[in-house]
């Protein structure tokens, strides 16, 4: 993997949002503001949300995994998002199933090789309901930064 894609200031501890309209674009003003994405990157988030689901039905704790084209992104960078409280998104797949996520892994990728792996690095954690829940109860986002970094890396 070349750039870092985990910063402790993306590391976003007991967020709280309505709805997940709400939480992606606050997410994607956060990426926004800290210069990894475009502005064009809220929109499109959506957009790619409502065309494919992102929501995964994990062991333990729920996760999604919203995500868009590069065109919109400055440079790499995964944002995580502990939800206070569950927001629905949609399973991914069929879209139809609604999942109560709680931990939300918002990813701005550059190249498309390196996302799918990190896609399926990140589908280790995901297919592993101990390390999801161990991840939710991380208390700083450095300790979350360093459980992430030893899988990703």
């Amino acid at each position: 993997m070349s750039a870092p894609l985990l910063y402790e200031d993306l590391i976003l501890l007991d967020y709280y949002a309505d709805n997940q309209n709400e939480l992606l674009l606050q997410l994607a003003d956060v990426l926004h503001k800290k210069g990894f994405v475009k502005e064009s990157y809220a929109e499109a988030i959506l957009q790619r949300e409502k065309e494919y689901a992102t929501g995964l039905n994990t062991m333990g704790i729920k996760v999604a995994i919203p995500h868009t084209y590069p065109v919109h992104v400055l440079k790499p960078a995964i944002l995580v998002a502990k939800l206070s409280d569950p927001v629905l998104f949609k399973e991914m797949g069929d879209g139809q199933k609604d999942v109560e996520a709680k931990l939300i892994f918002m990813l701005a990728v550059t190249d498309p090789e390196e996302h799918l792996e990190t896609l399926s690095k990140l589908m280790t954690i995901f297919s592993d309901g101990d390390k999801l829940l161990d991840l939710y109860q991380t208390k700083s986002a450095a300790a979350m930064v360093g459980k992430l970094s030893e899988i990703l890396n």
